[in-house]
Parts: structure tokens; sequence; C-alpha cells
């Protein structure tokens, strides 16, 4: 029997009028043409509206392109929560360029290893972390072209570029072409992990998964038009959880925030009437523990997302004491950021606050523009029981999961062994389909939202003269979440005290990753000699271990 020609693909094919590949650049474009006029962006006394920002974006993209700024470049930027970073997500990736949003708070080793790898043919940078960016550039083997960001709200640093931002600017057009790329599997962005054996990795991302994750973002919190964001979340966190791009596709207004301390924050939620912000438990819990003077005047409702942790009870109650609506998700920089939520049924509103903050503290469902996420088996790749206590790896599969590691093929292959992206972290899945975490099979300790690698801790560690052995675990924190806590073993005769070894870290890592408490003694270890760390654990959550 002949095969019967499928009528529906027959002359239907893709063209310049069906077809269009998808780029959350486009979204700045709608929102400029649409809302020229409403504010786009506020930083201080400065005020951008949507059709100054779009033509800013579009200098910095002429310029860029000028220079010879194209597709399988790198642009970095170090830079805080300004419109120069707001501007380079659009601006740099329109170009063809990928964007790499450096971590402000590590140290100048980590970014010269970055300028090197991502091969950054352009930097730019903000004065205040010019000590770090002074010596990144030393240590580097690359030599990008230095931008600066000379920030009126910022005193103190120096200037390291042939020119700063604004002069960048003047040298594009403002009317320069702006279209998304020819291919929307085209990279957009490159952030690095937190290195949890060695080397960070370099995380790949592509326009169609930060367009999705956009729109994702505003189904997830059913954001309104016209959103109030405030940015207590550094934009370098997987792009700011792919935000800039959602407040475009809503024509909201962005409140910039260069520290994120409970005064600034709470002030901008009353005076501009913020209506969204995301942060780790710390910002939540700065802001519940705020002064009550500094909370007065705030009526209006103002929606959170928290991630880096389950939210505890006290961060629940907290928050609806103040009026304000938490939201828990949970998400790597491999796949955009967010990519589950623990989406709340209107019935458990009703219930106990201990039994909503156990039902709000997991990490929950998939996104919606996610395909799938499951906890399975990494051994047998089967779903383990939906039991929510057989545990098991959380892995995702869909459009926005990563491209992959760059220049790492075989750490590529290993995270997408059998068709899902390995998390690395452990979990079990609820009868109701909610995921929970248990475990990070990785050992990272995320403190204050940031990712921090009990090998790297380890490592600097070892260099100690004293040390004879040494393992770095989570603790748990009423502040942070989780701080760095280190068991040592010294050398015979060798001595040293908790705040000399605490400080010899913090000479030779990024202050946040030293360890706050160090445990003398001898380490437990199995037959073969490998620290049994889930020993340390529990004597780390113990107020009687001995010091």
């Amino acid at each position: 029997m002949m095969n019967k020609a499928n009528p529906y693909e027959l002359d239907l094919d893709k063209n310049a009028a069906n077809y269009a590949s998808l780029s959350p650049v486009t979204f700045i474009e709608r929102a400029a043409s649409v809302y020229p006029d409403r504010i786009s962006v506020i930083h201080g006394d400065q005020r951008f509206t949507w059709k100054q920002t779009f033509a800013r974006c579009r200098r910095l993209a002429s310029a860029l392109t000028k220079r010879g700024v194209g597709v399988g470049d790198t642009v970095a930027v170090m830079l805080p929560n300004t419109p120069p970073m707001y501007e380079a997500h659009f601006g740099v990736p329109v170009t063809g360029a990928v964007l790499n949003a450096l971590n402000t708070r590590l140290d100048a080793e980590s970014i010269a290893f970055m300028l090197d790898h991502g091969n950054a043919k352009l930097l730019i940078t903000d004065r205040e972390y010019s000590p770090i960016v002074e010596k990144a550039l030393a240590l580097a083997k690359n030599r990008p072209v230095v931008i600066d960001v000379d920030d009126a709200a910022f005193a103190g640093g120096k200037l390291l570029g042939e020119k700063d931002y604004e002069a960048l600017l003047a040298e594009g057009d403002e009317n320069f072409m702006w279209r998304g790329p020819v291919d929307e599997w085209q990279a957009i962005a490159l952030g690095y992990t937190s290195g949890t054996t060695g080397n960070p990795k370099g995380v790949v991302t592509h326009h169609r998964g930060a367009y999705l994750n956009a729109i994702g973002n505003i189904m997830v919190w059913a954001m309104p038009h016209h959103a109030v964001y405030l940015w207590t979340l550094p934009m370098f966190h997987c792009n700011g959880w792919c935000f800039p791009w959602t407040v475009a596709a809503l024509a909201g207004t962005n409140i910039c925030l260069r520290k994120v301390e409970a005064a600034p924050i709470l002030n901008a939620i009353r005076e501009h009437k913020v209506s969204h912000y995301c942060g780790a438990p710390i910002v939540h819990q700065t802001l519940i523990n705020a002064p009550e003077d500094l909370k007065k005047g705030i009526k209006h409702k103002v929606s959170c997302l928290v991630a880096g942790a389950a939210p505890p009870a006290a961060i629940l109650e907290g928050m609806e004491q103040m009026g304000f609506s938490i939201t828990h998700v949970y998400g790597l920089t491999e796949v955009y950021g967010p990519a589950t939520v623990c989406a709340k049924h209107e019935e458990w509103a009703s219930l106990p606050l201990s039994e909503q903050a156990r039902l709000n503290g997991r990490q929950g469902v998939r996104y919606p523009v996610q395909e799938a996420v499951a906890v399975m088996d990494p051994e047998t790749m089967k779903p383990v029981p939906a039991d929510g206590e057989t545990m098991g790896e959380i892995m995702f599969r869909g459009n926005i999961t990563m491209k992959g590691y760059l220049k790492n093929p075989e750490a590529t292959r290993e995270a997408f062994e059998g068709g899902w992206f390995h998390s690395g972290d452990l979990a079990v899945m609820h009868p109701d389909g909610y995921v929970k975490i248990k475990d990070r099979s990785k050992d990272v300790i995320i403190s204050g939202g940031e990712n921090i690698s009990s090998i790297e801790v380890e490592d600097v560690l070892y260099r100690h003269s004293a040390v004879m052995a040494a393992a770095v675990v989570a603790q748990p924190d009423p502040k942070w979440g989780e701080t760095p806590c280190a068991f040592v073993e010294l050398k015979t005769g060798a001595t040293a005290t908790e705040a000399e070894i605490i400080e010899f870290c913090r000479k030779h890592m990024a202050r946040f990753k030293a360890p706050k408490r160090v445990v003398f003694g001898t380490l437990p270890k199995t037959s073969t000699g490998k620290i049994q760390k889930f020993v340390l654990r529990e004597q780390a959550k113990s107020t009687s271990a001995i010091k």
C-alpha cells in the first residue's frame, strides 16, 4: 500500500510570515512601541521610560557591533543591579554575542578563570568591584576591552577601563536595527556554577529557553501588566531568574537596588508601590526583623518568591503578618533559575500554619514551560515511588534546560545521561506529585541564596600548614539558612585556633564562603580512609558539638 502524503505538510512550510525564532530581546521592542512613556527603570534619582531604555539598549548593541562583537563572542559584566546591568540583558544578546554576568561576590581568582574560560572580548565593570577586577585582570591570560560604569550612587573604587559606559553608548546609534537571532537555539548567556569539583562549569543557555522561562514566571506568579519589580535578587543569579526579560514582557517598572538592606527595600516598596520581588530566605527574614517604623505605610499587596532553601514557618508567618504573599520556587543555573514552583491550593489557607509551612516548604511541581520534572533512581533511571520516603535524584527534561557546559563535553554528557538533566539534588516524591529535597549529593552549601562548594573550602583549609585533614558541611543558621562548618584534624604537634583558621580562609577566598565555625578533633573515617560526612552533618546540627 502506498504511503499517503500528509496534507497538513504539503506546501505548508515555515516562512518569514509565519515563523520567527523565539527570543526575549523582542519583549523590549514591544514595550517601547506600545508604552513608550511608561517608566521602565528607576535608579535613585534616575528615571527612564521604555522608549529611553530601548534607545540605550540599541546604542549599546550598535557600539558593540562597531567594535566587532558578534556571534561567538562573550561580553562579561561585573555589575550590581543598576540600569547598565539591565540594558546588557538586551543590548548584548541582540548582537549575537553571549552575556556572561559575573558573580560580584567572588574572589579575583574565580573571576580571572571565568574571563579566560569564557574568552570575554569586552568587560563592563562597576567601580565598586575595581579591587577584585583589577587583580583578576592581572591574573587572567585573556585581555578583554574594559569599560567602566561610573555610577554616581557609589563613592569609591577606581576606573580601570579605556572609557566609561555612557561614552560607550555615545559610540552607538539609537536607530540600530533590532532583531532576534536567526536560530532560537543560539546561545544567549553564560553563567558559572559554584565549582563543586574543581573549576566552575560554564552553563550555556539559549534564546528559546530564556523566552519561555520569562513567560513561565508570569504564569506561575500570575503577574499583572505593569508589575513593579524590585531588584533584591542579583541579576547575575541565572540572569535574574529571567526576570529582566519578564518585566519587559509586562512593560513593568524595574526598581534598581545596589545593596540588599531592610531600609532601602522597605522604602522602595512604600514609595514605588512595589508589587513583586525575589530573594533567598535571608532577604525575607531581614524584612521581618526590621524595625516596625520602617514597615509603616505599606498597605498594598506585595508578592515575593523565595528560593535557595525552604521557607520555615517563622518566615511564612512573618510575611503573612506584613501582608506579603510568599511563593516557593526551586531551580538551578542549568534550568534558567526557577523551574519548579510549590503551586498553592486554596484549601491550604485554612490549614494550621505548621501544616502550611510543611506543604509550602516543598520544591513543588514543574513550571508550565518545562516538559517534565521527576525524582529518579540515577542507576536504573526509573521513577522512585511517590511515597514521600524513597530517595532519588531530581531530574529535568524540556525547553528550559541548558544547551550544555561550555568546552566540557564530558560533563555535558554526564549531565544529560539517559535523556534527562541530572540536578545532583536528592529528593522524594510525595503522593500528590510534589517534590521535596532531602539532601545535596554534591555537598553544596546554600548560604543566603549563594552556593558554596564544600570542596572549595576544604581545598583552602588543606593549604594551612597545621591542617592534616579537613571536611566542610552545612550547619543550620537562623539568618543565612546554612553556613559552612569546618571539621579540622591538626597535624601532630601543630596548633591553631578557630579564629586563625577562619581568617586564613577569608584571605584565600570570598569571605562569604569561609567557615563560620571550626571544630577540632579526629575526623570519622571509613575503613578505606574516606571521611564520613554524614556523621559530621549530624554533629554540625547539634548544639553540643565540641568546639
